[in-house]
């Protein structure tokens, strides 16, 4: 089938069943970027309400890039990912200092923003600007490998040369815009990594060499999973009544490390799930089990890319704050104004019974 009557199916469809969403109604660059970058790793419903937050709250680069980071972190709270949050306002910034404001126009300019890469880079160019450039996200990776039969993991250096030589064939150069958007959902909606029966009433399936060699469930292919690793923490809600309500919090400062930037409860991290806490496991936690009292504790197990995370919470009443290098006390209240983890704040919401209102 011709790239012609791909085009002719493939809008036909976009056209009858696309999702009417706030950033597909504008041909603003900062809009669209927002969006992109909200969307990584987001599902559509979850992504909606804080791209409709952060559009409302910096409705402009410039006034994102005049954000502080502990404000555009406290606003991302929730999505994971943090880096995606700091590559974010560094962008803005950027994109200010050099004078690209409202945002670049070039797709090179885009391409050299932190956080961008050749994906967001094609989505933003084409989108906003309808520039000839593929935007490459994981849908349009599966609809690829089963159009055209790739058994080659796309995932791996030779994988994305091979794919991204095959959309630069494909893309509708003449309208750049509509192509990316409709090969996209249509991967979203209806080329799903679970197929069923959709293969048969498919509307590319004439094209389709996985349909015709049959191969299509099998596709696309990865490269194999790094093994994950395990991780266990101890963490510590100090409760202190002194004129109000306090409690410890802690600034993560390892750039290498998870939730880089976010606040944490003082905590100490186990060698396996049968230590033992210990007062004396780190500098930062010294003397952090000295006054423990279960009054409440929950258990938790989180699982990032790379890493699941194993967790207890244990909830201190105190007389008198521990001294514990690195915490601050601040009273409980302020708490919401601080960017959590997301595995803290599913603790705080299964303690809530046992934690003040």
């Amino acid at each position: 089938m011709p790239n012609s009557l791909i085009y002719s199916h493939l809008y036909a469809w976009y056209e009858a069943n696309h999702r009417v969403l706030p950033w597909r109604e504008t041909e603003d660059p900062y809009a669209i970027w927002l969006s992109e970058i909200i969307l990584q790793q987001t599902r559509v419903a979850q992504g909606m309400e804080y791209y409709m937050r952060f559009v409302a709250r910096w409705p402009k680069v410039e006034d994102l890039a005049a954000a502080k980071e502990e404000e555009v972190l406290r606003e991302w709270q929730g999505l994971g990912y943090y880096s995606r949050a700091r590559n974010l306002h560094k962008a803005a910034q950027t994109v200010v200092e050099r004078g690209w404001a409202p945002f670049p126009t070039r797709f090179e300019d885009i391409r050299s923003l932190p956080g961008i890469g050749d994906y967001t880079a094609g989505a933003i160019a084409s989108f906003a600007y309808n520039l000839p450039y593929p935007a490459m996200d994981g849908n349009v990776y599966r609809v690829l490998a089963r159009l055209l039969d790739i058994d080659e993991p796309f995932d791996t250096t030779a994988g994305k040369k091979l794919f991204h030589k095959e959309i630069d064939r494909l893309l509708d150069r003449n309208n750049p815009r509509l192509f990316n958007s409709a090969i996209m959902e249509f991967g979203a909606l209806y080329c799903t990594p679970t197929l069923g029966d959709a293969c048969e009433t498919c509307p590319l399936k004439d094209a389709c060499l996985g349909y015709a060699h049959g191969t299509a469930e099998l596709l696309p292919v990865r490269k194999p999973r790094p093994k994950v690793r395990d991780r266990w923490f101890i963490y510590h809600i100090y409760l202190l009544e002194n004129t109000g309500l306090y409690t410890l919090i802690q600034k993560r400062e390892n750039p290498k490390d998870i939730w880089y930037h976010l606040y944490d409860f003082p905590y100490e991290e186990l060698s396996d799930s049968n230590e033992a806490p210990t007062a004396q496991r780190s500098n930062s936690v010294s003397g952090l089990t000295a006054q423990r009292s279960n009054s409440a504790a929950v258990s938790l197990s989180h699982t990032l890319s790379h890493q699941r995370i194993h967790a207890r919470y244990i909830i201190h009443k105190v007389q008198k704050m521990p001294d514990i290098p690195g915490t601050i006390a601040i009273p409980w209240e302020d708490l919401n104004d601080y960017a959590l983890s997301r595995l803290t704040l599913r603790a705080l919401d299964t303690l809530r019974s046992s934690l003040p209102r």
